[in-house]
């Protein structure tokens, strides 16, 4: 996405956000509690990080990761204008998250699956990164329901255990 581009859909979901503040109503529904290590993937401008962050709580950690510069310089300036501590904005490359196996007890993949190309490379690294009694919330962005849970079943790495008409939450196999 084109600087311009990320530039014009921060407007556009600051906009959506004022008159229809949703975001934290949802984030209340993927299950994130005190002290959980949450990986907020392809995190975009933070709407959702900042939510996860005041779930998590203190005791908790934040990972906000994108591959666009400009969602992490985006990211920066909002937990830094709201002083939380427990957030970390890393910029990634590709499908590689940076972060040690086993660290999240929740990723979460919002708006964000249907613009994979390599669906399985993306699912495992999400497995790779997840605990083993951790979950995936994905939902399915701009693609059919059927599409999402066809290339999560296509990966051979995850259960679907929860499917609302909003996300699934998914477990490692």
């Amino acid at each position: 996405m084109s600087n311009a581009s990320f530039r014009v859909m921060l407007l556009l979901l600051d906009i959506i956000d004022f008159f229809y503040p949703h975001v934290a109503r949802r984030a209340k529904r993927f299950g994130i509690t005190e002290g959980m290590i949450v990986v907020d993937y392809g995190c975009g401008p933070g709407r959702y990080t900042v939510n996860f962050a005041a779930l998590a709580g203190e005791g908790g950690e934040v990972y906000a990761l994108d591959i666009h510069d400009l969602a992490i310089d985006t990211v920066r300036k909002r937990i830094a204008r709201r002083k939380l501590r427990n957030v970390h904005p890393i910029l990634i490359e590709g499908y590689n998250s940076t972060l040690s196996d086993e660290t999240a007890d929740v990723v979460c993949a919002i708006d964000m699956f249907f613009i994979i190309k390599n669906s399985a490379a993306f699912l495992a690294e999400i497995k790779r990164i997840v605990k083993r009694n951790g979950i995936l919330v994905i939902d399915d962005g701009h693609q059919p329901r059927s599409v999402t849970k066809q290339k999560i079943s296509d990966s051979g790495l995850w259960d679907i255990f929860e499917e609302t008409s909003d996300h699934l939450k998914c477990r490692v196999r």
